[in-house]
């Protein structure tokens, strides 16, 4: 208000905010609005941030299948025991004779620390387009929740860090199955996924999930063993709600997903564990908010949502086993063929 009161003085310089665009600021060129249908010219902007997490939270979203922790701070530190009963390290049982002395064992902790990360995405609509327009509840929140799903679910798999969560498969606790020697390019066959099993860590397979290319199902419907199909194409329910569907490999759920490679190539098919993979949420879930600020001189209104998380394996390297020389991995992926 003093800004508007004193540019109306004679010889008195505007203040910069109350000019078109401000001084050397460009005019917004990436917003929705009535003038084009594709940019939204018939929709309405969401109302509440409770439904793009629900919608954030579908049916191909991994966050639910990992070890998750929601806190009200900003970074939370867990302590970590990778040692196993048949190591040479951590608590140790040894058979005691009678009189004898007993051999002190003490356990191996690390420490694992995780600080959140923010994912943000921002939508400037026309102030025409908040008045006019009636359909964008129902359209923007679902692709605002899209997209955020999108990020989240490739970052829990391959996130490089810096700035994001460390992924299962960039982890250094991930393993590849090469395929069978003399196996032709272009095929699966059931040995591929019967090793990828033989993979994981005892206790994994009640937990471990099918993440494959949906290049890849063709594939799948000609597996069998014996006159018995291993690819079971019908949705998996437990307790009445449906777990994946696309149905199970081998007894276990199956996710179809861009974020696996094409068919034949390394990673197309995953099998992976994700209780072994540690993530943190803000509390609260998604924030949005909103500004007629942002873009005044447009006459637009900012939409911005956040998301923040961050995430990693509990295990930094496979597992070595008590006998044998395969390692073992609760994040596991094919190799090409």
């Amino acid at each position: 208000m003093q800004a508007v009161y004193q540019a109306d003085k004679p010889g008195q310089a505007p203040d910069a905010r109350l000019l078109l665009g401000g001084i050397g600021a460009a005019a917004p060129s990436n917003f929705s609005n009535e003038a084009a249908g594709q940019d939204g010219g018939f929709l309405v902007p969401p109302q509440f941030s409770q439904e793009i997490f629900k919608l954030s939270l579908g049916e191909d979203s991994l966050l639910p299948l990992t070890d998750n922790v929601e806190i009200s701070g900003n970074s939370m530190a867990f302590p970590k025991d990778e040692t196993t009963p048949w190591g040479t390290n951590g608590i140790r049982a040894y058979w005691q004779g009678e009189a004898a002395s007993a051999i002190a064992t003490k356990p191996v902790l690390g420490l694992a620390t995780l600080r959140l990360k923010k994912l943000m995405a921002l939508v400037p609509t026309t102030d025409e387009l908040l008045d006019d327009a009636s359909a964008l509840t129902s359209y923007l929140p679902d692709k605002v929740a899209t997209s955020i799903r999108w990020k989240m679910n490739e970052s829990i798999l391959f996130g490089a860090g810096n700035g994001v969560p460390i992924g299962a498969l960039s982890s250094g606790a991930m393993v590849t199955v090469a395929k069978e020697t003399g196996q032709t390019t272009q095929t699966l066959v059931p040995q591929n996924l019967a090793k990828m099993i033989a993979r994981l860590p005892t206790g994994s397979f009640a937990n471990a999930v099918w993440i494959v290319n949906n290049d890849v199902l063709p594939a799948l419907f000609t597996l069998t063993l014996g006159n018995y199909p291993i690819y079971i194409p019908t949705g998996l329910t437990v307790g009445g709600i449906q777990v994946s569907p696309y149905g199970t490999l081998l007894g276990r759920p199956v996710f179809v997903s861009q974020h696996a490679n094409t068919f034949s190539s390394q990673g197309d098919i995953l099998l992976v564990d994700l209780k072994y993979y540690q993530t943190i949420t803000k509390s609260g879930g998604m924030q949005t908010a909103t500004s007629m600020h942002l873009y005044f001189d447009a006459d637009l209104t900012a939409f911005r949502t956040t998301f923040r998380m961050d995430g990693q394996s509990k295990i930094v390297a496979p597992i070595s086993p008590a006998k044998g020389s395969a390692t073992m991995s609760p994040f596991v992926q094919l190799g090409a063929r």
